[in-house]
């Protein structure tokens, strides 16, 4: 039994190229899961770049008000006047109430 040789490596280029792209395929489909959690991981990335810059900068801020509150006593001074209420010896603190408080207070308004 003959066969041409011709039709014989035609047959197995044909086979050849076909396990080829197959390969190919399984490659493709086995590494798209792998590209999607590699994307999703760097989105991630970024987010958590980003969050790590503003608490950086948060940082910074906190740090400028803990220094001047260390070196400068005037920072001091005005945070005790500010948040406590406290004044020196014969100065008188106001307090002023919100506008809402005030508006709601029916002794105030016009008649």
């Amino acid at each position: 039994m003959k066969v041409e040789s011709g039709i014989l490596s035609k047959l197995t280029t044909l086979v050849f190229c076909l396990l080829l792209a197959a390969g190919l395929v399984a490659v493709c489909v086995w590494y798209l899961p792998v590209l999607h959690q590699n994307e999703s991981m760097r989105r991630e990335l970024l987010q958590l770049d980003a969050q790590i810059a503003q608490a950086q900068a948060t940082n910074k801020l906190l740090n400028n008000a803990i220094s001047a509150l260390h070196r400068d006593p005037k920072t001091v001074e005005r945070l005790a006047r500010e948040k406590l209420g406290y004044a020196r010896t014969g100065e008188v603190v106001i307090h002023f109430e919100p506008a809402a408080a005030v508006a709601a207070t029916p002794a105030l308004l016009p008649r």
